[in-house]
């Protein structure tokens, strides 16, 4: 009678497992299937795929990638994409971010702070547009690229704060760069260059904010990464900085520039979620196909 009741348990339990293999490994995955077959779902579910004039998928919508040559130097007749710390940028197998935050100011021996990069990564796109000297500095950036942060030492009052410095390092700016750090002195005390391998966190750090304007030129996300690091957007304005490069590069006008950016120029979701963005992968596709740069010439 035990005998026959475990095998009851058995057989119900065979039954059971039968019944959710057949629902979960075989009803579900084609249920999910023919859905991704509806017009609408179908490109999605292929991944987005973008594809060239003869029909052959060149790229992914959702995935950015680099228009850089080989030496990683940006490739003039191209919009260039947000920054991307993805292995060597917009890697999917190594997706990820910095994990550097508003708090990282001060460079590290192995790593410059997240100031610092965003402060270099302005002056180069400024400098790539052709903008006026000092139009890609920001708040808290040096002229140079560099975070404008320096190291206060002296006694402090009962708030932490020093109140009479006695000595001021440009933390961000080391010794041996050929140019004297961005401030002569602070509060009346001469500013120092950094020396490499000393350490300074004993000292009160203090950003100074500088004259840069509130609203810089260059806009964020041209000098931030995304999470993922495979971010295929950029914002309007950041595309609009780039149109008279493009423009220049493919001897086009700027209004044909344009029209392609307005092609590939999405709203926010929902009318109120997110940001207008445009995809600079389709959009470089699209000048390719509509306006390719005109390949020389004669051997002379």
């Amino acid at each position: 009678m035990r005998f026959a009741n475990v095998m009851r348990r058995y057989w119900a339990a065979l039954r059971a497992l039968l019944v959710m293999t057949v629902v979960l490994g075989v009803g579900y995955p084609v249920f999910v299937w023919l859905v991704a077959q509806i017009p609408g779902l179908h490109g999605r579910a292929e991944g987005s795929l973008i594809t060239d004039a003869a029909g052959r998928p060149v790229a992914s919508a959702l995935i950015g990638q680099s228009f850089t040559d080989t030496a990683g130097r940006p490739l003039p007749q191209y919009f260039q994409s947000r920054p991307s710390l993805a292995g060597l940028g917009y890697d999917s197998l190594a997706s990820g971010a910095s994990n550097l935050g508003p708090e990282s100011i001060v460079d590290m021996p192995d790593q410059p702070s997240l100031l610092t990069q965003i402060c270099g990564r302005s002056v180069a796109v400024a400098k790539a547009e052709g903008l006026a000297a000092g139009a890609g500095t920001r708040p808290f950036c040096t002229d140079r690229g560099r975070g404008a942060v320096l190291a206060v030492f002296g006694p402090r009052d009962r708030s932490g704060t020093v109140a009479r410095p006695a000595r001021v390092v440009s933390v961000n700016e080391p010794c041996g760069t050929g140019s004297e750090p961005f401030m002569t002195s602070y509060h009346g005390v001469r500013v120092e260059c950094a020396r490499p391998g000393e350490d300074y966190s004993a000292g009160q750090i203090v950003p100074i904010r500088g004259t840069a304007a509130e609203h810089p030129r260059v806009p964020a996300d041209a000098v931030t990464a995304s999470g993922s690091g495979l971010d295929p957007d950029i914002s309007p304005d950041y595309a609009e900085l780039q149109v008279d490069r493009v423009a220049e590069a493919r001897r086009i006008s700027a209004d044909q520039v344009r029209a392609v950016i307005r092609a590939h120029q999405s709203g926010r979701l929902l009318g109120f979620l997110g940001e207008s963005r445009v995809n600079v992968v389709a959009v470089n596709l699209e000048l390719d196909h509509r306006h390719p740069v005109a390949r020389c010439c004669s051997d002379g």
